[in-house]
């Protein structure tokens, strides 16, 4: 038996949420004396894949196939089931990024496998899993029962656990399913900044900022901290900000470590999104914002006045370092 976890990737590179991935099923494996088992489908050099080994990977299968280059959720599907059939894994464990949420639930189906979608901690010695439920306002614990199961993983709730190895790479032969989806165009995010998914710190910004041409103080203060920058849904409605940089229950999910908001009151439908982050900080001039209260540090102040001060001050912090 082992534990099969799949490995995403993005432009020829690793993502972020796979390291996780590895640490879970790694320490879920070395708990039920199991190998944890990568598949990575795509063009990807194999040191990269070899570097799982670092989160306790002890093999990595790979399809050097481009025709897995672009993300297809049946293509995807078809072939994890197909090789967690070959090597007997009675776990699946799915990151749950946005094409994990895509191919979990048909890879379920296939293999007649129980699904805890969402999963924020490792089963119990029971296969009790558990997991967040309600806007993440409150937890479930699921019993799996099926011989297999399938596990999504929210990305940033249990962290990517590096420590010393390598992981041997072996080439696997999978014919991909016919794809009814024609690639036309790509449009990437330029520039250095991670994606919102996989960000560990973001500022964002709401209604409180007054329109976009204000909106250059919170890509300052974004800056000096290496932050990716995020909007309330407001604001991408009335397009001041692209509607990927929405976060909240209808727009992105995130869990990053410092979460900075300004100018957000926090309604129930934004705080869905982002009250599983590590840290919170609250900028805004009314004191009775709804926000202050999921907040860990909160500035009643105009976030004309308050974050020009917090950019200067990160600045400094930062020079004083060197």
């Amino acid at each position: 038996m082992a534990i099969l976890f799949f490995v995403e990737l993005a432009e020829g590179k690793v993502k972020k949420a796979s390291f996780e991935a590895a640490s879970y099923a790694s320490e879920f494996a070395s708990s039920t004396g199991k190998e944890a088992i990568g598949i990575a489908l795509g063009t990807i050099d194999d040191q990269q894949l070899s570097d799982l080994g670092n989160y306790g990977a002890k093999k990595i299968l790979h399809s050097n196939n481009t025709a897995f280059d672009n993300f297809d959720a049946n293509q995807f599907a078809k072939a994890i089931a197909e090789v967690a059939t070959q090597v007997n894994a009675d776990t699946i464990v799915i990151s749950q990024t946005l094409a994990g949420k895509a191919i979990a639930p048909s890879i379920s189906a296939r293999l007649k496998a129980g699904l805890v979608a969402g999963a924020v901690g490792l089963p119990d010695a029971n296969l009790v899993v558990k997991k967040g439920v309600f806007s993440g306002k409150a937890f479930a614990y699921v019993k799996v029962d099926t011989a297999v199961k399938v596990i999504s993983v929210v990305p940033n709730s249990f962290g990517a656990k590096k420590g010393s190895g390598s992981a041997g790479i072996e080439a696997v032969n999978i014919t991909p399913a016919s794809s009814r989806i024609t690639v036309k165009e790509v449009t990437r995010q330029s520039g250095d900044i991670a994606p919102l998914p996989e960000a560990e710190l973001v500022v964002s910004a709401g209604r409180g900022m007054k329109g976009p041409e204000n909106w250059g103080i919170i890509e300052d203060l974004a800056t000096a901290l290496g932050a990716t920058t995020a909007c309330s849904r407001p604001v991408a409605d009335v397009h001041w900000r692209p509607h990927h940089e929405h976060v909240g229950q209808t727009g992105v999910a995130i869990r990053p470590n410092l979460y900075i908001a300004i100018g957000i009151s926090g309604a129930i439908q934004h705080l869905a999104g982002v009250n599983q982050s590590k840290v919170i900080v609250v900028v805004n001039k009314d004191p009775e914002a709804p926000f202050f209260k999921a907040a860990d540090y909160g500035i009643v102040g105009d976030a004309f006045e308050v974050v020009p001060k917090l950019t200067a001050a990160v600045k400094a912090f930062k020079a004083s370092q060197h």
